[in-house]
């Protein structure tokens, strides 16, 4: 029987399921997301209990949609992958409720699937995970740190943010600049065309030899810049600040990731995760990278979706745990 796994995550603001059939290569079959970046664009971040019930109201129908577009039922899958963890835990709720009541009715196995494990090997979805070991920078909203990767579950944590994370710096600056909900994207879109050198932007951290990241004072440098040229009749100065803005957080993760190869010995880099979509970034880490060789998912599987982790279930799909549950922290160098 062909092995197929169902992919499902809840761990935030997307709702999204996907089915992965194993292959040389492998592929994904179906797979839809519905994103509440609407219902939550009002409110200028994400809403936990409103993220939870949106989750609850819309994975049955989206999960049967799915089946539908792979022409499967559930007697045609192998096993069930669901995010639990890291993430909101009323979401994560829904998710691994959901999954497990399913896995129950048509005995099959639920895989949990931790979250940044799923970004860390999404480039292995369409068979572009480079050969052991690498260095994958993991950056998002909620996180950013570097790992070594040795191996599935073979993750070590060389750097991380000692404060905010990058996508939190792009999702704050947005906001102090009156860009809607989420950040990063608006950010990207309204830096094209401005110019990075009319602001002074500190690249934190940058000059330490360590691997760790702090976006918390270019967030305050962008509100003191902002308050400066409030007032001005030419908003030209948002396009500029924007695009400094970008230019500052990229300069830090394009140095940071290439001295964690260095460092390290490595010649493979794994870039993942919604900021991971960033054209700059990719652009950059092309420019600046040397000799190591930069591995990046599509575009559309940096942001959260059920494609990577169907994959990962996957890959663990022989590691099962007997117990587990939803876990809103869980280190990854805990697997």
């Amino acid at each position: 029987m062909t092995t197929r796994i169902l992919g499902i995550e809840t761990s935030c603001d997307e709702t999204a399921v996907a089915v992965f059939e194993a292959g040389e290569p492998g592929r994904i079959v179906a797979e839809r997301i519905a994103s509440q970046i609407p219902t939550h664009a009002r409110f200028g971040g994400i809403v936990p209990e409103v993220a939870s019930r949106e989750h609850l109201a819309v994975l049955p129908d989206l999960t049967n949609a799915v089946l539908a577009d792979a022409g499967l039922s559930w007697t045609g899958l192998s096993g069930i992958a669901v995010t639990a963890g890291p993430g909101l835990m009323g979401a994560l709720l829904v998710g691994t409720a959901f999954a497990r009541a399913m896995g129950a009715a048509a005995g099959l196995p639920v895989i949990p699937v931790h979250h940044m494990e799923g970004h860390l090997l999404a480039p292995g979805i369409t068979g572009q995970l480079p050969p052991f070991p690498f260095i994958s920078l993991l950056v998002s909203g909620g996180h950013t740190l570097l790992v070594r990767v040795d191996g599935i579950g073979r993750y070590a944590v060389v750097g991380q943010t000692i404060d905010d994370a990058a996508g939190e710096c792009f999702d704050k600056s947005a906001r102090l600049l009156g860009l809607p909900y989420p950040g990063g994207p608006e950010i990207a879109r309204l830096a094209t065309g401005g110019d990075a050198r009319r602001f002074s932007l500190p690249r934190p951290m940058l000059r330490h030899d360590n691997l760790d990241f702090s976006f918390s004072g270019l967030k305050t440098a962008v509100m003191l810049a902002a308050q400066s040229c409030e007032g001005e009749a030419d908003v030209r100065w948002k396009q500029d600040l924007a695009a400094a803005v970008e230019a500052a957080i990229v300069d830090v993760l394009v140095t940071k990731s290439v001295r964690a190869c260095e460092q390290q010995g490595v010649d493979h880099l794994v870039v993942a995760g919604g900021v991971a979509a960033n054209a700059r970034l990719r652009a950059q880490l092309a420019a600046e990278a040397g000799r190591i060789a930069v591995h990046l998912p599509d575009p559309r599987y940096c942001t959260d979706n059920g494609a990577m982790i169907a994959y990962a279930g996957y890959r663990r799909a022989d590691a099962v745990p007997e117990s587990w549950d939803a876990r809103a922290r869980w280190p990854l160098d805990a697997l």
